[in-house]
Formats: C-alpha cells, sequence, structure tokens
C-alpha cells in the first residue's frame, strides 16, 4: 500500500499556522502577566529619578574620580586601580599602582586628580602601606598616561602605624579651594591618640600638592605638635567634601556604636573624639559620659543608631535644582543613600533614598561633570548613575 506524502505547499502552510499559533499563544499569554511600573523610575521628596547600572563588575570599589573626557577611574580595596571608558568597564586594569596591605578595611582607598589634571597629569592616592611599624595610610602621586600610572612615590606617609589593625584608616583626600590637600586619618581603632597632636592618628591633615606643609597650617610653630595638623579629635572620617564655591571643608565619620558624625572643618579646631562623643563601644560600655567640651565642637549632625557614612558630596548641579547645596552620603550599615537639608548652617531635614536600586552599602558618592549623582556600591561592587527621570 502506497502512501501519498503532504505536497511541499501543504506541509509549508501546516508549519506557517503552528508557527502563526504559537507566537500568538505567546503574546496573549503575556499580555495575561501584571504590569509593573518601569522598575527604574522612582519618586523621591522632591525629584523623580532613574536609577541606571552602569557595571556591577567591580570587586569592592573605595572611590572614583572623573577624567576631563568623562571616563571614570575606580580604585578597589584589594589594590586595583580600574577603568570606565565609554560607559564600559574595561578588562585591563590599570598598572602601575602601589603595593598595597591588604587587612580589614585597608587597601587601596581614596583617588583625586591635581586641579590642573589636563595640564600635569597627576592622579593622587591614599593606600595602606606596610613597613616595620604595621602599616598606615599613606598619600601617593603619579601621572596617568591614560593605560597605566607612571612616576610613582609616596609624597606623605601618615604617623598613624598600627600593628594591630587595618581599621579606622579614613584616608579621603580632596583639594581645597586654594589648591591645598586635605586627607583623613582614621584613630586606628586606638581612641585616645586622636588627643594627642605628637601622632596623625584621628586627625585631617592638609599639605601642598608635593606633599610638604603649608605655611600656614594652624600649628607649624609649636614644635611638639606634627605640622601638617589642620584638625583633631575625629574618630573614622569616610567622608571629605571641598565646597568649591565657599571654601568650606565638610567631613563625616563613623562612630563606634552609634555616634556617627556630620562636621564642618575648621583650622586648628577639635571635634572631640573620644573626649566627647554621642557612642558607646561596642559592647555597649561607656566611652564617656560626655557630649560636649569646652574647647570642642559640635558636629552638625550626628546618628545614633550608626548608619556608618562613607562618601560626601554637596550638589551644585543644575539637573537636580531642588537639591542644590544638599549634602549626599552613602549609608554603609544604613544601606541606603541620605539627602542632608542644610539651611543656616544647621541641618534642617533628612532624607532616606531607600529605593530598591540603591538598597546597598554605598561607600562613595560623587557628583559627575554632568550634573548626575554617582554611587559607588559593595556587594555587588557597582557604578550607578541618578539621573532625573525626565
Amino acid at each position: 500500500m502506497s502512501v501519498t506524502p503532504p505536497s511541499p505547499t501543504k506541509l509549508g502552510r501546516g508549519l506557517l499556522m503552528v508557527g502563526v499559533t504559537a507566537v500568538v499563544v505567546a503574546i496573549v499569554a503575556l499580555l495575561m502577566l501584571p504590569r509593573p511600573r518601569d522598575p527604574l523610575v522612582f519618586s523621591t521628596e522632591q525629584a523623580q529619578i532613574r536609577v541606571i547600572t552602569i557595571t556591577e563588575q567591580l570587586e569592592k570599589p573605595w572611590a572614583l574620580a572623573f577624567l576631563p573626557n568623562g571616563d571614570v577611574l575606580v580604585t578597589e580595596l584589594r589594590g586595583s586601580l580600574r577603568l570606565i571608558h565609554g560607559g564600559q568597564l574595561q578588562a585591563q586594569f590599570i598598572g602601575g599602582v602601589p603595593s598595597v596591605e591588604t587587612r580589614d578595611q585597608a587597601g587601596l582607598m581614596d583617588i583625586a586628580l591635581h586641579p590642573r589634571f589636563e595640564d600635569n597629569r597627576l592622579v593622587y592616592l591614599t593606600y595602606s602601606k606596610k613597613g616595620a611599624r604595621g602599616n598606615t595610610p599613606a598619600l601617593a602621586r603619579a601621572r596617568f598616561d591614560g593605560a597605566r600610572l607612571t612616576d610613582l612615590r609616596d609624597i606623605f606617609v601618615s604617623e598613624a602605624w598600627s600593628n594591630e589593625s587595618g581599621g579606622n584608616t579614613g584616608s579621603r583626600i580632596v583639594f581645597g579651594a586654594d589648591g591645598t590637600l586635605y586627607m583623613s586619618v582614621g584613630d586606628r581603632h586606638e581612641q585616645t591618640p586622636a588627643q594627642d597632636m605628637r601622632t596623625d592618628k584621628g586627625k585631617i591633615v592638609r599639605l601642598k600638592d608635593d606633599g610638604t606643609v603649608p605655611p600656614d597650617n594652624p600649628f607649624v610653630s609649636r614644635p611638639e605638635v606634627l605640622p601638617e595638623i589642620f584638625a583633631s579629635g575625629v574618630r573614622n572620617p569616610q567622608g571629605l567634601f571641598a565646597d568649591q564655591a565657599t571654601g568650606t571643608i565638610w567631613e563625616n565619620e563613623h562612630g563606634p556604636l552609634g555616634g556617627d558624625e556630620l562636621n564642618v572643618l575648621r583650622s586648628g579646631h577639635n571635634y572631640g573624639w573620644p573626649v566627647i562623643t554621642y557612642g558607646k563601644n561596642y559592647d555597649g560600655t561607656t566611652i564617656s559620659r560626655e557630649t560636649a567640651h569646652d574647647g570642642m565642637d559640635q558636629p552638625l549632625a550626628y546618628w545614633v543608631p550608626s548608619i556608618s557614612p562613607s562618601g560626601l558630596t554637596i550638589y551644585r548641579g543644575d539637573r537636580f535644582p531642588l537639591w542644590r547645596g544638599n549634602a549626599f552620603m552613602g549609608a554603609l550599615s544604613g544601606a541606603h543613600l541620605r539627602r542632608v537639608v542644610i539651611e543656616g548652617g544647621k541641618v534642617v531635614h533628612q532624607e532616606v533614598l531607600g529605593i530598591p536600586k540603591l538598597r546597598k552599602r554605598i561607600r562613595d558618592v560623587r557628583e559627575g561633570p554632568d550634573g548626575f549623582l554617582y554611587v559607588l556600591t559593595d556587594l555587588p561592587g557597582g557604578l550607578l548613575r541618578i539621573e532625573p527621570a525626565r
């Protein structure tokens, strides 16, 4: 018995009908699904924003700096320097970085460009330097040729050595409006040295761009005080910002169990740690019963419980007009970005930007040259851009 096969024309039509039916079923199924709002657009108190993920392929990023062409340099705590070019993280690491001591919170930390970078190509890095006395925050300077660092050398090694810890390093750096460089140095988990003017522990230091001491530093005429010290009595300053519009230097720092602070730094001033504090030891015991003392400055704001502020910027752009003059800082333990409204030298309002894509440990926050806000996140290590939704 013979069977006549279907003609090619009939077979093609049948397959076409099967294909069309499958597509129709798939479209109907999709239409029946709930249609969520665009997950990238969020409402805040004063702006509709969109959060864009640039990369989530970084490993413990610590700081970022914008190059004149819009590219981004990012430090990673493990001791690597990465380049984001054209919005893409480059696979090749930047060569020529210093050898770092990676321990606890220590490693390759902050990065800043010289104010005249386009002319001199100078890049500044803070890192944990290993030596016979343990490790200490150091400041290195190099030239960036687009692919690697050259002529790298230490221009300042802080007197903040520790054999016990890689923590409380501080290590933020900013250039002030006058061209001098400010560097934060933490107390290295030792508390009392923050009031000892013979050490850099728990201090803000001020340097020339070559690492030497400016002649108008507040303590240069006192031989019993390290001449680089600009301010004292800080614990673990993880945010530092120089407002070029006003000349003001802002700082935030981790307290222990509570007592995180936001401060305005002034030449020669003492910010009290550990003589005055709103925090306690991690085991709940008392550090000090005083929260105020003569000759010691009060913070503009403090947080109990801790939010672990890290990174700091005062927004001056025009993309978010209602945010102009507001402070933004990451919150590591709080897992959010925080907006702080400051009027007349006082904090009058705070907003927690707890939107889903920002519910992360935020290590750094910067205003980009495009007027958008950029944040670095831990776990996963990523770079996000915050822009107006319309």
